[in-house]
């Protein structure tokens, strides 16, 4: 179901994914326990700012003993909706959809990218990847016995749009967009918008001297 509290602040979600991988190198260390000062300094904000956010979802931690790592952990995935693997479809497989098709890492992280579909499926490809590469007008259908509700698009600008559309139509309701324009989609469709132009030139500001 998707979450509509709007006191939640979207940085709040951000920084909640900073804290479970924190969590999840603690746990890997064998570290059972956490103080929010050390977990805090991990993912580099401020201990009262790691309280704020956690109390958004309930009263976690004791007193002198700090927070059960695993614990912490499985309420924060609950949270994030990642303790379970979800099924997520791309579009566009050209060289950023190959690649990340090929991407093995998703699924630790509670994701599996199950298909990818392009215009032009049967197209030659530079790698053979595990999941299966359909066509357009599979989506609909796959979408809907797979029980996938969220999307990577990284298709050209110029049909963008038209292919946002064809997802929110066939029941997506989250979007990681590629695509360098933005999407309109309706207000229950949450897109989020991932333009490395833009991202290099704000870190070309701060690099100047």
């Amino acid at each position: 179901m998707k979450k509509t509290n709007p006191v939640i602040p979207r940085k709040t979600i951000y920084r909640l994914s900073i804290y479970l991988r924190c969590l999840a190198r603690l746990r890997e260390n064998g570290i059972g326990t956490v103080s929010s000062e050390a977990l805090a300094r991990a993912a580099g904000v401020k201990p009262t700012q790691l309280r704020k956010d956690l109390a958004c979802f309930g009263t976690f931690g004791t007193r002198g003993l700090g927070y059960d790592v695993p614990d912490l952990s499985k309420k924060i995935a609950d949270e994030l909706g990642t303790s379970r693997l979800q099924p997520v479809i791309l579009v566009g497989v050209g060289h950023l959809g190959l690649a990340l098709l090929s991407y093995r890492g998703f699924g630790k992280e509670g994701f599996e990218i199950v298909a990818g579909f392009d215009a032009d499926p049967r197209r030659q490809r530079d790698k053979k990847v595990r999941q299966p590469i359909l066509g357009m007008d599979q989506l609909p259908d796959f979408v809907r016995q797979h029980g996938a509700r969220m999307a990577i698009l990284t298709v050209p600008a110029a049909v963008a749009q038209e292919v946002a559309n064809q997802l929110v139509a066939a029941g997506i309701t989250g979007i990681l967009n590629f695509a360098p324009i933005p999407l309109s989609v309706p207000e229950e469709v949450m897109v989020h918008n991932v333009n490395l132009a833009i991202e290099l030139e704000n870190l070309s500001y701060f690099i100047q001297e």
